[in-house]
């Protein structure tokens, strides 16, 4: 099984199934002298683990993290960091029904035709819960970032026909962590969770969407065509679980302007370089990034996982069956997919900056930032 490896330098290696023992990411490419500790990363996991509110599945993980290589006295040593988030909250026995009858909209027929087996414990190594390590991995690439000046945020800003006004970085920055829905317009947020609620009592579940924001990102980031930076971000967001669209800049709205009104105009910046007006590009033209804010969409499709009595197939007994999937489920997925989205923005933009030249993919001694300059046990005389 392919599929398992995210980036170009800096590298995302992952392993584990939903009620396996372990979940695991190895990262290679990460320069050496970054500070890092297992704190940096349990910070963005604990915005994703589950049992945060009523609003997210109730499954016990306390998802903690283990760094087991790659790091010594605080600092990363430049060789692959390995990690592994143990499973503590398994229950595979409620899938039990579901080994020959596919859950509706579920990947255990399309893997079972695959491979002609599955791991069928919680959906296996289809589960969002292998999301876990992208969060683990971008908890790094996020630092990194943060040392160069670039920010990520993001927010929920649709949850089924309950959409949030535009907010600004502000915004974004201060309201975002307030409320377990994750939008920053907090009177939108008790709507939504109205909203979840509703759907939740039913037992159904409903989609949004996430918008997302990045700041400081330099101009030159990306290249033509299949490598363009938009290309690479349609990947990482549509690896993102239950993803059915990705967009920047003025999106899918583009095609209800004409050229004149979509073209940005240039002016000269505060640097006297050019810099375009509107930024309706999302801060890429060419496929390259231009140095303004980028930003963009995540539309994620309600969960499939639900205790509403649905219709299914047995292909071992040729039987017609009911399916009703009794378990520990999210009634939506955006709320826990902010961190996953942030992190997956973060991964595509390290690895285009190493490849750039933007950072040095050894070492990162004098570089501002948190990368440590006076200790280098190894260090040539």
């Amino acid at each position: 099984m392919n599929g398992n490896r995210f980036g170009r330098l800096f590298q995302v290696t992952t392993f584990g199934e939903s009620h396996g023992e372990a979940m695991g990411v190895t990262v290679s490419g990460c320069p050496a002298g970054l500070e890092l500790d297992e704190e940096d990363i349990q910070r963005e996991l604990d915005r994703r683990k589950p049992g945060q509110s009523m609003i997210t599945t109730s499954r016990g993980e306390p998802d903690a993290v283990s760094i087991k290589s790659g790091v010594q006295d605080g600092y990363t040593t430049g060789t692959p960091i390995g990690m592994v988030i143990e499973n503590k909250d398994a229950q595979s026995g409620k899938y039990e029904p579901f080994i020959t009858a596919p859950r509706p909209s579920h990947g255990d027929f399309t893997y079972s035709a695959k491979f002609g087996t599955r791991n069928w414990g919680g959906g296996g190594r289809s589960s969002a819960r292998e999301t876990v390590n992208w969060v683990a991995a971008g908890a790094i690439a996020q630092k990194i970032l943060a040392a160069e000046g670039v920010e990520i945020k993001a927010h929920v800003n649709q949850i089924g026909d309950i959409e949030a006004p535009e907010v600004t970085w502000e915004e974004m920055l201060e309201h975002t962590e307030e409320n377990e829905v994750r939008c920053a317009h907090p009177e939108t947020a008790e709507q939504m969770r109205d909203r979840i609620n509703e759907y939740q009592q039913e037992g159904d579940s409903i989609g949004g969407s996430i918008y997302f924001e990045v700041r400081g990102a330099p101009r030159g980031l990306g290249a033509p065509r299949f490598d363009s930076l938009s290309a690479r971000l349609g990947q990482a967001m549509m690896a993102v679980p239950a993803t059915t669209a990705f967009e920047f800049g003025l999106g899918r709205e583009a095609r209800r302007y004409t050229g004149s009104e979509r073209n940005d105009d240039w002016e000269f910046g505060e640097d006297g370089d050019p810099k375009p007006v509107e930024n309706d590009h999302g801060g890429i033209q060419g496929g390259i990034s231009t140095g303004e804010p980028i930003y963009g969409e995540v539309t994620l499709h309600a969960p499939t996982s639900i205790p509403k009595k649905q219709k299914t197939v047995d292909w071992e007994t040729g039987e017609e069956v009911e399916a009703q999937v009794i378990g520990r489920h999210d009634p939506v997925l955006p709320p826990r997919g902010v961190p996953v989205v942030e992190a997956m923005l973060a991964l595509t933009l390290v690895d285009f900056m190493l490849l750039g030249g933007r950072i040095n993919p050894d070492r990162m001694d004098g570089q501002v930032g948190e990368y440590r300059t006076d200790y280098h046990p190894s260090k040539p005389e």
